[in-house]
């Protein structure tokens, strides 16, 4: 007898979760719930760590005549996606309409000029659509698997902003790496 009403009872709970489960799907789509979810762990967790001081990349620009529309370029060694100097903007700055993520990746990148060390950060551009004729980067150096998120550079980091469209990436360095 009282395996019976257990069994009633474990019915009437998956009968219970399986509507509100298709109750939800149907009025929430999949990329909805992952955009709010991944905003809510990786914001969570990165925020803390923001905001980055982006001032020593003006006082690092002087840099020499290395071509900067090149995968090759020094501060590019960790960088996974479209040049924005090749989509409208420049190598620190997104293009008009586009606005950088509000969470990005960071590396480590060794410039040959002065043999030291940087970190480099690693912002998105957000709002707009790629451009097909933009130069595309795909040099990992030093990337980690992805379960260390600020170390990977293959997540769209658009999915903390409101425009969640990737268009372009730039590389503000953000200063010498300790040693």
């Amino acid at each position: 007898m009282m395996l019976t009403v257990i069994d009633r009872l474990m019915s009437l709970l998956d009968k219970t979760a399986e509507a509100s489960t298709r109750a939800t799907a149907r009025t929430h789509g999949r990329r909805s719930f992952l955009a709010k979810a991944g905003t809510m762990i990786v914001g969570g967790t990165l925020l803390p760590m923001l905001p980055f001081d982006r001032s020593m990349g003006a006082a690092l620009a002087a840099e020499g005549e290395a071509d900067e529309t090149d995968c090759s370029y020094w501060r590019y060694c960790a960088l996974d996606g479209n040049l924005c100097n090749t989509s409208g903007g420049t190598t620190t700055s997104c293009p008009p309409g586009s606005s950088a993520s509000k969470v990005a990746w960071v590396g480590t990148c060794k410039n040959p000029d002065d043999g030291k060390d940087y970190l480099v950060s690693y912002n998105d551009c957000c709002g707009k659509t790629s451009v097909n004729s933009s130069t595309f980067c795909f040099t990992s150096e030093g990337e980690r698997p992805g379960y260390r998120m600020g170390l990977h550079n293959d997540i769209n980091w658009c999915m903390a902003n409101d425009d969640k469209g990737y268009h372009c990436t730039v590389a503000v360095l953000v200063g010498l790496a300790d040693e």
